[in-house]
């Protein structure tokens, strides 16, 4: 018979990764289950903002944003290799929003949640300042303000890292078939390598918890409402290091951000998604609805040609009938079963990627409620992910200490490592004296050592996991390099 496990998650995306965490660090037996690879879906395709959402003011989710904003501090604390400052340009465009809207907005926005160490909203005159002048003439007001940015996909991989470090197992690439109770009251889960059992499940099956609960022979607790968001990536168009928040004449807004260093990206869209989940694509309408975005606002303005890399994922929103996607709520609802049912099973519908560690650690909570092992206090707020046992204001001294240690690492190498892996770098960089001794060189700084610790440690198994998900390295290397990279894997 199998080993019993306290708990399996069903999963790979933040939510689920930040479950089998918070469990595992309360001392259960936990085993994550992964139809593809971690992060594979809408966890390595959002925006990669970790922020409140100003925008949901306008719909009074007052609560979700101030949940939100707790959480941007909490995790630039706790991962202040991956998620750091950025600041926001937001102009007052006539016909929009109003500049006293706005600026209410705002100032809600900096005293609702626990704002500490990032800075206050300020107002800027466009004409005066750097970042009016990528603008097209017309806005000559606008506001500056604070939000975090976040390596989406590695803080998937990373909370998978710590559950794995704290006793949970990992399984990527193996996708549940079904699962059951047994006669002995325990959950029996199936996939295509083995049967596993467990006291309880967890469905964090992101958009596609409502097919997940049919495999479990369940009806999904609550209706989910999948929404594509696509963004584009372009040159750098900008000469400065800030973003914009840009307000469009269908009251949607689009971000323009800078990205990679070399590179800008700009989205979202809010379109509703009603084909599969694997392999999603942004439209060509879509990709022209965020080129006519950017042009409506900037003096430098793009075209197709300019676009050399899209992406979209697919949100799974609670579905409470709103007309238009943009207005479907982004909060979340955990779904435990009765306890007359037997061993429990706890759904997680909605959420966005700011709140998951809030949502882990209630999900766990309520699990603790029929689990013993799990009925242990909460910890994961000030826990720092691998890597980010630092000052979360203190990034540019990691990069230079890596400079120092590592003197064949180009500053923007450093920069790159020392925001992939904190404090973890060495872990892979070793005892490294000489660019030769980390082994072939895949080119952008890739090397063996990298490549060989991400398959053993962090299950990469393919190129498009490193390229993709584990990196962003894909739009800096030449198909050439990546052809050399695939053969090495052999994937």
């Amino acid at each position: 018979m199998s080993a019993l496990y306290d708990l399996i998650v069903i999963g790979g995306g933040v939510n689920g990764a930040g479950v089998a965490r918070d469990a595992a660090g309360r001392g259960a037996k936990v085993l994550l289950l992964e139809a593809g690879d971690l992060a594979g879906g809408t966890s390595s395709k959002s925006t990669k903002l970790i922020h409140g959402g100003l925008r949901y003011l306008e719909y009074a989710e007052f609560a979700l944003v101030r949940e939100a904003l707790v959480e941007r501090e909490r995790l630039w604390a706790i991962a202040p290799h991956i998620v750091w400052p950025m600041r926001f340009v937001l102009p007052v465009s006539d016909g929009m929003r109003p500049r006293w809207m706005l600026r209410a907005g705002l100032f809600l926005y900096d005293h609702i949640g626990k704002r500490e160490d990032l800075s206050a909203t300020r107002t800027i005159r466009l004409k005066r300042d750097p970042a009016g002048k990528e603008l097209l003439l017309g806005p000559t007001h606008g506001f500056e303000y604070s939000d975090c940015w976040v390596d989406d996909a590695r803080l998937v991989v990373l909370n998978a890292l710590d559950a794995a470090r704290k006793g949970a197992e990992i399984r990527t690439r193996e996708p549940v078939t079904s699962a059951r109770r047994d006669a002995d009251g325990q959950w029996q889960v199936v996939t295509e390598q083995g049967t596993y059992r467990a006291r309880a499940v967890v469905n964090a099956g992101g958009p596609g918890a409502d097919e997940v609960a049919g495999a479990m022979g369940r009806k999904p607790a609550f209706g989910l409402r999948r929404v594509r968001g696509s963004h584009i990536v372009v040159r750098r168009r900008f000469g400065h290091d800030r973003a914009y928040i840009l307000q469009l004449p269908d009251t949607r807004i689009c971000f323009a951000i800078p990205y990679e260093g070399e590179f800008t990206l700009i989205g979202t869209t809010d379109a509703d998604h009603t084909g599969p989940l694997d392999n999603v694509e942004a439209s060509e309408a879509e990709i022209a609805y965020l080129i006519e975005a950017f042009n409506a606002n900037f003096a430098d303005p793009i075209a197709r040609a300019d676009v050399v890399h899209s992406y979209a994922g697919v949100r799974a929103l609670i579905d409470e009938g709103e007309d238009r996607p943009e207005a479907a709520t982004r909060g979340y609802r955990l779904a435990l079963s009765a306890k007359s049912e037997g061993a429990p099973v706890l759904g997680i519908y909605g959420g966005k990627i700011t709140s998951y560690r809030h949502v882990a650690e209630e999900a766990v909570d309520m699990l603790g409620t029929r689990l013993d092992c799990l009925a242990k206090p909460a910890w994961t707020a000030d826990a720092p992910l691998p890597g980010g046992d630092f000052p979360k204001l203190a990034q540019p001294i990691l990069v230079r200490e890596l400079q120092a240690d590592y003197p064949f690492l180009s500053e923007a190498e450093a920069l790159r490592i020392a925001r992939a892996y904190g404090l973890d770098a060495v872990l892979w960089l070793g005892e490294a004296k000489t660019r030769a001794d980390l082994g072939r060189d895949f080119g952008c700084g890739l090397s063996e050592a990298e490549v060989d610790y991400l398959h053993r440690e962090e299950w990469a198994q393919t190129a498009e996991d490193i390229l993709w998900r584990r990196t962003k390295l894909g739009l800096h290397m030449s198909a050439e390099q990546q052809a050399d990279l695939r053969e090495y894997l052999g994937a």
